[in-house]
Formats: structure tokens, C-alpha cells, sequence
């Protein structure tokens, strides 16, 4: 199927059963975030003392979006409960990132609303931040400066904490160029990261990076989520990658929300898992 990627890790890796194992490993032991094993489904995830609920609901009622005579969405609903983590999979041009510009106020639909907490969103959302395939950095900045891009009261101190949660604080001082992609992703991550999001929408952001870098990416962003839960709408085309990080993926088709299921599996998730293997086919095949 053109457009959706099976990505797993080394054979190797997989049959052994260490693939997350070494992935959390490649984590300094100073930045991991120490978080409960937990069994999640559809809803707000169960938390502990450790965890600050920061997500907010989001609905999306009737959406209809066209251009001229060419309609991109067709009565789309979709609600997303505060905190959860939401993957939704697709062909290329069925709207995915139409949609993600609906959410952050940048587009408006044609008919239909988008809601966040119960408000209308009518222009930019201060509480929703957007993180791109594309790191976006500016190469003139620093690193800590290209963090703390919008030099809000105190932005030094934010943005060394959020590489910090990234791992890269050791790195403030460096130019965008002598970074490798991962690295340069992780800066975006802090990036978005400072500005406290409450929803916060990924699209494809994984999608040039090698096998490895992509895993390491996927326990960083699981530790952050798991820590914060904020609203999580990850947008991507690899089936694995949703079923790995996501308590429900939902597969976009014509412009609408043609399949929805909640992925039950305890976390941390093993690649090596059959119900997570039949859940990609069964994904696959709604595509």
C-alpha cells in the first residue's frame, strides 16, 4: 500500500526481545524520567503522584474544509479526552495536515467547529504548539536561543530546562548545523516544549530519521508524555510506529474518520507483542 510504512527495528533486535530495552539504555541515566508501568486505553491515562495532568479536550464537530470545488474534509468527528495520545494514519492527501492546521487556528474550517476544552478556536491557540518532520531551526541562533525563540521573561532558564528534558544541555552553545537530525529534532521538541503546550500535534515528525534515531525519539517523546499528559495528535504513516506510542489510532480515509480503536497494551511496549502485531494488519487493511 503506497504511502503507509511497516518500520520495525534490526531483526536482531526484534527477535530477541531487547529492541526497548536498549532504547531506554541510549538515554542518559541523568535525563530519564522515571514513570509506572501502565495499562492504557481509551481515555485519560491512570496517573500517580508523580504526574501533572496538563491536556485538554479537544472536539472536532460536522469539519467540513474545501478549496474551490475540491472538498478535503467531509464531516469529520472526532473527540479526543484531555491527556490522551491519539495517532491517526492515512494516504496522503486525505487531510491529515489540513486537519492539524484547523486545530492550531491556522486555517479556518468551512463549516464545523474545532473546540479545545469547550472554546471555540478562532485563531492561534497559545496552549496548542505544533511540531514539524522539519526541525525548523534557525541557523544563525544558538541552540538555547533557537529554544527560547520567543524571549519570554525568563526564557534562558526555560529552555535549559527543557534541553535538559531532551538531553542536548550540553549542547546550548552550539550552532544548528554541527548537529546530527536527531539532535536537531530534540532542540524542536524543547522548542515546542518551553511553551508549556496543552495539546500538542505532531505531524510526521519522525518521518526523515534513521531506524535508530526514530526509536531513540520514540522513548523521549513516551517519557514526556507519560510525565506531562498532555493532548497528544500524532500524525504519521508508519502503522508501527502509531500502534507503539498511541492509546487509539484512527485511520483517516475521504476525508473522514473511517476506523477508531483504542491500543490497550501495557506500556513500555514490546515490538515483539502478537496483539500488537495483528492490531498494525488489522490497521493496514482499513487504510
Amino acid at each position: 500500500m503506497r504511502g503507509i510504512r511497516r518500520i520495525t527495528p534490526a531483526p536482531s533486535l526484534v527477535e530477541t526481545g531487547l529492541w526497548h530495552s536498549i532504547m531506554l539504555k541510549r538515554l542518559s541515566s541523568a535525563d530519564r524520567i522515571p514513570v509506572a508501568k501502565t495499562s492504557i486505553g481509551r481515555g485519560l491515562p491512570s496517573t500517580d503522584g508523580n504526574v501533572r495532568a496538563k491536556g485538554k479536550e479537544l472536539a472536532l464537530d460536522h469539519l467540513h474544509l474545501s478549496f474551490g470545488e475540491r472538498a478535503v474534509l467531509r464531516d469529520l468527528n472526532l473527540t479526543v479526552p484531555a491527556g490522551q495520545f491519539v495517532a491517526i494514519v492515512g494516504r496522503s492527501g486525505v487531510g491529515k495536515s489540513s486537519l492539524m492546521r484547523l486545530i492550531v487556528g491556522l486555517d479556518k474550517p468551512t463549516s464545523g467547529t474545532v473546540s479545545i476544552d469547550g472554546n471555540p478556536v478562532r485563531g492561534l491557540q497559545k496552549s496548542v504548539k505544533l511540531l514539524f518532520q522539519d526541525a525548523r531551526l534557525l541557523p544563525w541562533q544558538t541552540v538555547l536561543s533557537n529554544v527560547g525563540i520567543a524571549r519570554t521573561p525568563g526564557w534562558r532558564e526555560a529552555a535549559m530546562t527543557a534541553l535538559r528534558d531532551v538531553g542536548l544541555a550540553e549542547r546550548h552553545g552550539e550552532w544548528p548545523a554541527v548537529l546530527s537530525g536527531g539532535q536537531r529534532q530534540r532542540v524542536a521538541l524543547a522548542r515546542v516544549l518551553v511553551g508549556e503546550p496543552n495539546v500538542l500535534l505532531l505531524d510526521e515528525p519522525f518521518g526523515a530519521l534513521d531506524a535508530l534515531t526514530r526509536a531513540d525519539m520514540h522513548v523521549l517523546l513516551e517519557k514526556l508524555w507519560l510525565r506531562e499528559r498532555f493532548t497528544t495528535i500524532l500524525i504519521t504513516h508508519d502503522v508501527a510506529e502509531a500502534v507503539a506510542l498511541a492509546d487509539r489510532v484512527v485511520v483517516m480515509r475521504d476525508g473522514r474518520v473511517a476506523f477508531d480503536v483504542d491500543v490497550s497494551a501495557d506500556r513500555p511496549r514490546q515490538r515483539t507483542d502478537r496483539d500488537l502485531a495483528a492490531l498494525q494488519e488489522r490497521i493496514l487493511r482499513e487504510v
